[in-house]
Formats: structure tokens, sequence, C-alpha cells
């Protein structure tokens, strides 16, 4: 479920986790992200020999893919109802401490760790963490930056 916030009040949700909905990885969603930013190494896309040779048995998404997610993962959780427009700003301490592995199901854990005023808005950062179900690291874990626009 999808909390609405207006934007005066996001400051208030300072320290609060928002969970995502689970998300199905198929392997036709890591073949488009291969195509779009043309990294085709055979452990994405190549379901036979990752069977054989890869050490996961099998095939697993880019790191890249799993950080991709974060939009969609964190709207799915939290929806700032009157912003003008809402920017990906950024990102720091990026990291992938396990392998995504395709037909697994992810979804995104969010806590909002700060809220400050910049130019036309606030901007917002979180604690975002994409887990795998019965996995037990996450595929990950980022600080990710968004402004909210008035």
């Amino acid at each position: 479920m999808v909390e609405q916030v207006p934007f005066g009040e996001l400051g208030k949700l300072v320290g609060k986790t928002f969970t995502s909905p689970w998300r199905l990885v198929s392997q036709g969603d890591v073949n488009l992200f291969a195509q779009a930013t043309g990294d085709f190494q055979w452990i994405h896309v190549d379901v036979e020999r990752a069977k054989r040779e890869s050490p996961f048995g099998g095939t697993i998404a880019h790191g890249y893919f799993s950080l991709a997610l974060v939009p969609v993962l964190l709207f799915e959780t939290v929806e700032v109802t009157d912003a003008r427009a809402v920017l990906n700003y950024g990102t720091n301490k990026v990291r992938f401490p396990a392998p995504l592995l395709v037909g697994s199901r992810v979804r995104g854990v969010f806590t909002i760790t700060g809220v400050e005023p910049v130019p036309g808005g606030v901007q917002a950062t979180f604690g975002a963490v994409l887990e795998v179900e019965g996995g037990s690291k996450p595929a990950m874990a980022a600080e990710i930056l968004f402004r909210w626009l008035e």
C-alpha cells in the first residue's frame, strides 16, 4: 500500500521505514537491461552456459539492475502528493552483497534518514536495501537521494 504524504510533511517521516511488495526478477527483464546498457556478459544473459558454468547455478541480474529497481519499488511505497516533480538526485555507498538470481523475488526496504530544504523543494535521503526472498544477504544496499520540487 502506498503511503501518501503532502510535500510539507515529508520531514515528519524521518526514521520511518517503508517496504515494497515482492517483485519477480525475470530473465526477460534482465535481457532488456542488457540491451539498454550494452552489458551482455554471459553470466547475465546466457541461461544454458550459466547453468553449466556459473558458481550460482544460473543467470544473475546485473548489479546496476538491482539499483535501477529502486525508483519503482520506492514509489510503490510512498507518494508525495502535491510535489510538482521528483528527481533522482544521486546515490552514495552502493554495495551488492549477494548475487541476484534470475527467478528470485525481491522487495525494497527504505528508511528515510534525512530531509532537508534545497532550492525549489526538499531533498530526502533514504537507506535502501533490496531484500531477496529467502536470502541471508541483500542483493543491494545504498544511500539514495531524491528531490521533490514544489
